[in-house]
């Protein structure tokens, strides 16, 4: 049994390769700039939750922009048409059409003509392109022209294009370093800045259209009258005074050419200063001239900023904006000026703030709990197996290193739950060496050599390792698919650990092994511990108990249910929608005054409740009815409160999820979840037989019942990390099914005159170390950050050790009883369909026999 030398050079070299690509995840980004050329640079991105930062999600308001579309659709109709030379034309936007209406009924062939060729999509080399519209007669002298599906796809894919240009501009002309902008979805824009603490000032950066335009100034309309055609009434942006202005602009934002900030040389107020181009500068000067001595209105998104007099003709094609601004707001709006107008405006429907504090104590406390989990998984392996357990140890370093390497080499954002994703790995990657080792141990006591135990124990622990690992993935995949954010990199992490882990833990465990044996010149393997946990040759017989373990199973899953709808699960605002702060005060907290002022502002429920410490509160308030702009306003009022009450509050972690989000969210968790079941449903049932994966599934869903009801009695927060928790339980729970399924499928081979419950009961107590020893791992792994990981993870660690220990149980207890049951039915069903055959057999022969004779 050699390792060819080609194979070793590559696990070498790939070896080696990780290293060198992790390593710079050990220097600071300062220090690894002065890294030579030839050094990789590569490293990990830390997300938000680790350092800091703000979190938005960005979207198109597809009604305003589609509003807008139609308007700009008929104006163009109506130009078109005039200058075709057909004067009686008019173009109205009525609901989701536009209404052309016209004179002269003979035209009506070159009016749909013009229409066709004034709105047709664009053309592609492809083919011919989908129309952007419909035209339909609606009598002889109207046309209905209505978006088509394809048209108001086509104008909201550009809008987004447009927007993120936009936002990317603004963004950086605030100065925010290695920000993340990018699209989500097909209307939705994902925002990341890094160090920014000031969400409401972003949301106004980044959600105004900037739609700038100049309009003189013209007769007062009386309150409540209708105003003329050609008039509108808006309001002034600082004052509740309103002005009437004529309709159509004499120069629009279209033509600015700069923007910048500048001072007044007198009072000293911050004003924005502004160029136009050539165009806009001789239409800008010929206004001034025509009507000096008027006032003239500079209106920014459908709000007048002011309202001068024109003294004299501006000719030079420069001005000032002048208001009640401060010179951030000043700044603001010079960026947005130069950034350029947003074809619609952006509706802010998800944001999420995490303090730098809090960023940094959240990376010691992951780096700590992830520590202390490897370091107990590594002690637990020693003590079972001594010098092979540091073999598998080293397997489990090899591990990190090439998962760090990879996250590297992808340029994945590291994450809180991506921690968790690489400690639960951790858990999982020792379950294939604990199954191999397990192997290993049982062949030696079967008097095998070194070698041939060696050789004996990778082979039949490969299809198991395979199998449990591929239902993990199956959930990883869903986990991703599904997912969003910060779960997303829990699943990259993990997934990422498990395939690796199929690297490190078989193969090159396996080259080490069979070198130490050979170095050594071992005639045989003795992995025995030094504590025997679990006595050797058990021969419990479980399925004495199996009616007793299904009832428990069936009360406790039907208690689930009870706590499911009373008192019901604690949604986190992920689910139901909502603000959520947590605050640090500068003394011990006045929840009392905190919620007395809260209470005051009229916003519905508020909930308070002490976290780690006595100047640490989470504050919780309901969704705000009236959208995603209600729970804008709320979260400025509930942050001044707060300031007012303790004054010097540190706002450590801030969360406004509006309904459509949340709503999504929990459509997608619930689809996750079905989705994972019917997905191992069918993998089971192609490894296996039909009853194996119905006993699989029927116990799943027992497990996830209970862990749910665990949850709705511990008051955890069920949010997206706890949906995360609920799927890798799913992985986990069919893996450590597998083991034990895997076993029983080998037996019926081997042990064809035992019967089913024989076979059952032997299996379990054939694999019953190796059950307990994978499950140990994992808890291990697992337990610190359950006890020290903080509310940023215990939705996902404590559902997942409760998972773990109800997981290695129902397989015991739950699906292998259900197992039985089916395969029982399954063979007095066959047995009843035999005997049938036979004695239908002689009947036929009989006939048969008749019928011969009556020929003769």
């Amino acid at each position: 049994m050699r390792t060819p030398k080609w194979q070793l050079y590559l696990y070498g070299f790939i070896i080696l390769f990780g290293i060198v690509i992790a390593v710079p995840n050990l220097f600071t980004a300062a220090q690894v700039a002065k890294f030579p050329a030839w050094v990789p640079h590569s490293r990990m991105t830390l997300g938000l939750d680790l350092k800091g930062g703000s979190h938005l999600v960005l979207e198109v308001d597809s009604k305003a922009l589609l509003k807008e579309r139609r308007q700009g659709m008929a104006d163009d109709i109506v130009a078109a048409v005039k200058q075709a030379g057909i004067s009686s034309i008019r173009a109205v936007p009525v609901g989701d059409s536009i209404m052309v209406s016209f004179l002269d009924a003979n035209r009506a062939d070159d009016i749909r003509d013009i229409i066709h060729k004034t709105t047709q999509g664009p053309s592609s080399t492809l083919g011919p392109a989908q129309p952007d519209v419909t035209i339909e007669p609606h009598g002889s002298k109207q046309f209905r022209v209505t978006l088509t599906e394809a048209g108001e796809q086509r104008r909201i894919k550009a809008a987004v294009d447009q927007s993120l240009e936009v936002v990317r501009k603004r963004i950086d002309g605030i100065g925010v370093s290695e920000p993340t902008i990018q699209r989500e979805g097909s209307d939705r824009i994902l925002v990341q800045l890094p160090g920014v603490q000031d969400p409401a000032r972003i949301t106004k950066l980044l959600g105004g259209t900037a739609k700038m335009s100049f309009h003189m100034v013209t007769k007062p309309v009386p309150e409540g009258a209708t105003p003329p055609n050609g008039v509108i009434v808006l309001p002034d942006a600082h004052t509740n005074e309103r002005y009437a202005l004529v309709e159509r602009p004499i120069v629009t934002g279209d033509h600015l050419e700069g923007s910048d900030v500048q001072f007044d040389r007198y009072s000293g107020a911050p004003q924005v200063g502004f160029k136009f181009d050539a165009t806009g500068a001789r239409l800008f000067g010929d206004a001034t001239r025509r009507h000096t001595g008027e006032r003239m209105a500079i209106v920014l998104d459908k709000k007048v900023l002011s309202a001068p007099r024109i003294n004299e003709p501006i000719l030079g094609g420069q001005g000032v904006i002048t208001g009640q601004f401060t010179t951030t707001e000043a700044s603001d709006l010079s960026t947005m000026l130069k950034a350029g107008a947003l074809p619609a405006p952006l509706i802010v429907i998800e944001e999420r703030t995490v303090g730098a504090d809090v960023g940094g104590d959240a990376i010691r406390m992951g780096a700590w709990t992830g520590i202390a989990g490897f370091v107990l998984v590594v002690s637990f392996i020693v003590i079972l197996y001594g010098l092979w357990g540091l073999i598998a140890n080293l397997a489990l370093v090899l591990n990190l290193v090439l998962v760090v390497a990879a996250l590297s080499l992808i340029g994945a954002t590291l994450t809180l739950p991506g921690i968790a994703g690489i400690v639960l790995g951790v858990g999982i990657a020792v379950d294939a060496n604990v199954l191999i080792n397990e192997r290993i141990r049982e062949e030696s006591r079967r008097g095998l050599s070194a070698f041939a135990a060696l050789d004996a124990g990778f082979r039949k622990a490969f299809g198991t390792i395979l199998d449990s690992n591929i239902t993990t993935l199956i959930a990883v995949v869903l986990l991703f698919s599904m997912g969003s954010g910060p779960v997303r990199g829990f699943a990259v992490t993990m997934g990422l650990g498990i395939c690796i882990s199929m690297f490190t833990a078989v193969s090159i465990v396996r080259v080490i092994m069979l070198q130490v044996v050979r170095w050594r010149r071992l005639k045989s393997i003795n992995m025995e511990p030094p504590i025997q946990i679990i006595p050797l040759g058990t021969n419990i017989q479980f399925m004495r108990a199996r009616f007793f373990g299904i009832a428990f199973s069936i009360f406790l899953s039907l208690t689930s249910v009870v706590l499911f709808f009373t008192p019901g699960l604690n949604y986190g605002i992920d689910f139901k929608g909502g603000i959520q702060v947590e605050i640090e005060t500068p003394g011990k907290a006045d929840l009392s005054s905190l919620r007395h002022k809260l209470d005051s502002l009229g916003l519905g429920e508020v909930a308070l409740q002490t976290a780690d410490n006595a100047s640490t509160v989470l504050i919780r308030v309901e969704e705000q009815p009236g959208g995603e702009t209600a729970q804008r306003t709320a979260i400025a009022k509930v942050r001044a409160a707060i300031s007012e009450v303790a004054p010097g509050t540190e706002f450590a972690r801030t969360e406004v999820v509006g309904p459509k989000v949340s709503g999504e969210l929990a459509t997608d968790g619930f689809i996750a979840v079905g989705l994972a079941l019917v997905a191992m449903l069918f993998y089971i049932w192609f490894r296996f037989e039909w009853y194996f994966a119905v006993g699989a599934i029927v116990t799943l869903i027992l497990d996830v019942t209970k862990t749910i009801g665990f949850v709705a009695l511990t008051r955890l927060d069920f949010n997206l990390t706890a949906v995360a928790a609920l799927l890798t339980l799913i992985g986990y729970s069919v893996n450590d099914k597998v083991v034990v399924y895997d076993r029983m499928r080998e037996n019926m081979r081997l042990f064809k005159k035992l019967t089913l419950r024989e076979i059952i009961d032997r299996s379990i107590n054939e694999t019953l170390t190796r059950s307990v020893y994978t499950s140990a791992t994992t808890f291990l792994a697992m337990l610190p950050m359950a006890a020290f990981g903080g509310s940023a993870v215990e939705s996902f660690a404590v559902p997942m050790l409760f998972g773990i220990f109800i997981a290695t149980t129902s397989s015991i207890f739950i699906a292998a009883p259900i197992l039985l049951f089916l395969g029982d039915w399954r063979e007095r069903r066959l047995a009843n369909k035999q005997g049938d055959e036979e004695e239908t057999a002689p009947a036929a022969k009989s006939a048969a026999a008749r019928r011969g004779t009556a020929r003769r």
